[in-house]
């Protein structure tokens, strides 16, 4: 089987984190159903799922169209009250029919695509990370859509404290490759794209899509403190460059908490990306460097009192 998904992550857009219970109001997307709230180890909410409806064409490299039909499951999330995600998934699954069914048989399986009239290719998983065409299903512009509505929504108070861009993780998950341990490959892309294949183990669906959007939560938090360690070192002085690091200190070193709501086999992915490309090492490489930087400031302004 091939799993398919994206997360879009950012920075929510208002002035202070929210709390759980404001977190939860936010999260309301589906009427009547009940937001999952947490404290430990990291304040996190996630909305209930948002179903949306598909029947379009798989991605292929070959240029062979491969018809799916079915409900991708869609939702938000919260973390620290900063950290908002939209998160997209869907599993495809061959069949032999080669009609759709009423709409209520695919509304009864969430998450799941079905295969119609043709088997999808061995190139589904790759072709899906590398894009696929425009009229191919499209998980971004779902995951997109649970982040716009969350960020537009009336109970925020704007002024966000950090400017920070989206970022995407495309993830793709093959559990056909036999047994062993999972095999990963993650990319940096252009224009705040990340990639990651999955391969060679059999991990739950929903386990792969908590991994996914923690692997995304904190590789937008890495991106985002590098951008604000190089915007530092331009600085004209050393007053402005600890000016421009103050928000990272204040809204997002306190996040950092890899695999914290993880369980089972997938810790091994993570411990895969520990060692290449090493997340934790160089997030710790820039808290030192703004360490330093405090204290340079801190001893300079000891320095020009006492004279």
């Amino acid at each position: 089987m091939v799993i398919l998904g994206e997360v879009h992550t950012g920075l929510l857009q208002t002035r202070a984190p929210l709390d759980t219970g404001q977190a939860a109001r936010l999260l309301e997307l589906v009427p009547g159903e009940s937001v999952l709230v947490s404290e430990r180890p990291m304040p996190f909410a996630r909305s209930p799922r948002v179903l949306t409806g598909v029947d379009c064409d798989l991605p292929g490299a070959s240029g062979r169209s491969t018809r799916v039909i079915g409900a991708v499951a869609a939702w938000g999330t919260l973390t620290g009250g900063h950290i908002v995600q939209g998160s997209a998934y869907a599993e495809i699954a061959a069949t032999d029919r080669t009609h759709r069914l009423p709409w209520s048989h695919y509304l009864a399986r969430p998450g799941l695509l079905e295969a119609v009239g043709r088997r999808p290719g061995a190139d589904l998983a790759p072709a899906f990370l590398s894009g696929g065409d425009r009229d191919t299903l499209d998980l971004g512009a779902i995951a997109a859509r649970v982040v716009d509505r969350l960020q537009g929504s009336d109970l925020l108070v704007r002024g966000s404290p950090v400017k920070a861009a989206r970022t995407k993780l495309r993830w793709a998950a093959r559990t056909d490759q036999g047994p062993g341990p999972a095999r990963v490959e993650f990319r940096i892309e252009p224009r705040g794209l990340r990639t990651l294949l999955v391969s060679g183990s059999d991990l739950p669906t929903d386990s792969l899509a908590a991994l996914c959007e923690d692997i995304a939560a904190h590789d937008w938090l890495l991106t985002v403190l590098i951008d604000l360690v190089r915007k530092s070192a331009a600085a004209p002085d050393r007053r402005a460059a600890i000016d421009r690091l103050l928000p990272a200190i204040d809204y997002l070193l306190h996040l950092w908490m890899p695999a914290a709501r993880l369980t089972g086999d997938v810790l091994a992915v993570w411990e895969a990306l520990e060692s290449r490309p090493g997340f934790t090492r160089q997030w710790e490489t820039l808290v030192r460097r703004i360490r330093d930087q405090l204290s340079v400031g801190a001893v300079t302004a000891l320095a020009g009192t006492t004279r």
